[in-house]
């Protein structure tokens, strides 16, 4: 399939087209960073947790736990996203939503839905807050990065950011999909989750050095997010043999919401992309 004039739209306010029913189409905005004609992880994963916000909701539940499998290449163009409800339940539900693009599945996410309850007698939170964006300063360290995606991103961070250890706040100021459709709260930033593998990387990409992108992201949500900044309080860790894992606590501008966990495949750049 030719993919050029969904790469190059650069008229697109959105990250994604709704062609109907369950069929989208990436624009330039979506492109990732480890290849030009792939799609970034980040706003897939958006796209996909709209897909299983829609799907079967119920108002006395909501999305507790999503796990992404990151199954291949995702390629940039059109593609379809199939839902699923794996485990029916009155109080407990898991569902799925799979991605198709290029004839195979190329990225699959489970979430668990739970019911939701008043536990505002015992609410406590252990993860300390950042603070608020306009507490930090305008940063551009993800500028290192190539991809459409990235160059939707506004960064600020916070003091002692360093590689390997790092406090930021992203925004974007496009939409998951196009012409007004409704996106949550939820959504926005889950879409934007998948940069913290970028946001404090002990090495940066470049020929003769090393690549180490993510096959998974899990994210496990305490709180439901409110507004369209997200804080990323990140440390990454990288083995001896090969593996590395990026963990962050996840904010919005009410204070800490979510965890996130995405484990690294770490090994050489090639010289010639």
């Amino acid at each position: 399939m030719d993919h050029t004039s969904t790469i190059t739209a650069v008229e697109a306010t959105s990250y994604y087209r709704h062609l109907g029913r369950n069929r989208y189409e990436s624009t330039t905005h979506a492109q990732g960073a480890w290849n030009p004609h792939e799609q970034h992880m980040a706003p897939v994963a958006g796209l996909l947790v709209h897909a299983l916000e829609q799907f079967e909701s119920r108002d006395d539940m909501r999305l507790v736990r999503i796990n992404f499998d990151i199954l291949g290449l995702i390629p940039a163009g059109e593609f379809t996203i199939e839902t699923t409800l794996l485990r029916p339940g009155r109080t407990i539900e898991l569902v799925q939503a799979e991605m198709l693009a290029g004839g195979r599945p190329a990225v699959r996410a489970t979430a668990w839905r739970m019911q939701k309850g008043d536990t505002s007698a015992v609410e406590f939170y252990e993860d300390e807050p950042l603070g608020a964006p306009e507490d930090a300063v305008p940063w551009d360290g993800m500028s290192t990065w190539p991809g459409g995606f990235i160059k939707t991103l506004e960064g600020r961070a916070l003091p002692e950011h360093r590689p390997g250890r790092g406090r930021a706040w992203l925004h974007s100021p496009y939409t998951m999909l196009d012409g007004g459709e409704h996106s949550s709260a939820l959504v926005r930033l889950l879409g934007l989750v998948d940069s913290a593998n970028g946001v404090a990387a002990r090495m940066v990409p470049e020929p003769g050095g090393w690549m180490y992108p993510n096959v998974d992201l899990s994210i496990h949500l305490y709180r439901e997010p409110v507004g369209e900044w997200l804080g990323l309080n990140t440390s990454v860790t990288i083995g001896a043999d090969g593996v590395g894992l990026t963990s962050s606590v996840l904010h919005d501008v009410d204070g800490p919401f979510g965890r996130s966990e995405q484990i690294l495949t770490v090994r050489p750049l090639p010289h010639e992309q």
